[in-house]
């Protein structure tokens, strides 16, 4: 059973099987929410992911996909964003999943995003070759398939995604279970 509580204006879902560490601090909470759009592409186990890297010498691995822009359809800023970062077109299979991930920006004075983050299990054509779109990602230097079994390794944006893409990798996770709740 899943039940909404309330405190202090803020809502949100307390579900054991979703990860929940509200209430939560947020530093200079940003009052506007983004919609983003995430491709899982999984194939022979591999995924796909895009590599960046940071002036200070920090590496981050992420899905493509980004930002949703007023008035498209999310079907349209996922095809939209795997052009521009990983230069293909996607085959949309399903929703996976939503979640809210509230990513700390590196701002003066620190600040904090909240995004709703949509997961969408889709495909690209087998002859796909990695490679960065026209358009590619701040810090974006390559998109490269991945061995699954070595996601725990990865410095990966959101962190809590390894355990996600484990469990859709194993098939072990609830189909019935759509919104995650908080995600970090």
């Amino acid at each position: 059973m899943i039940k909404i509580y309330c405190y202090n204006l803020r809502y949100y879902i307390r579900n054991p099987r979703i990860r929940n560490d509200w209430p939560v601090v947020l530093q200079n909470l940003d009052p506007n929410i983004r919609n983003a759009v995430r491709a899982v592409i999984i194939r022979d186990d591999r995924i796909l992911l895009i590599r960046k890297e940071y002036e200070d010498g920090r590496q981050q691995y992420a899905l493509p996909g980004g930002a949703q822009q007023a008035g498209e359809p999310l079907a349209t800023a996922l095809y939209r964003e795997c052009q521009e970062e990983i230069g293909t077109s996607v085959r949309i299979d399903s929703l996976l999943h939503v979640a809210d991930w509230f990513k700390p920006r590196d701002t003066v004075p620190p600040s904090t995003r909240h995004l709703v983050e949509f997961l969408f299990m889709c495909g690209v054509e087998d002859t796909y070759i990695p490679q960065s779109g026209h358009h590619p990602d701040n810090h974006q230097v390559d998109v490269t398939w991945t061995e699954l079994a070595t996601l725990d390794s990865l410095p990966l944006h959101p962190s809590a995604s390894a355990a996600l893409l484990h469990s859709i990798r194993h098939d072990r996770y609830d189909k019935s279970v759509v919104y995650l709740g908080a995600i970090g």
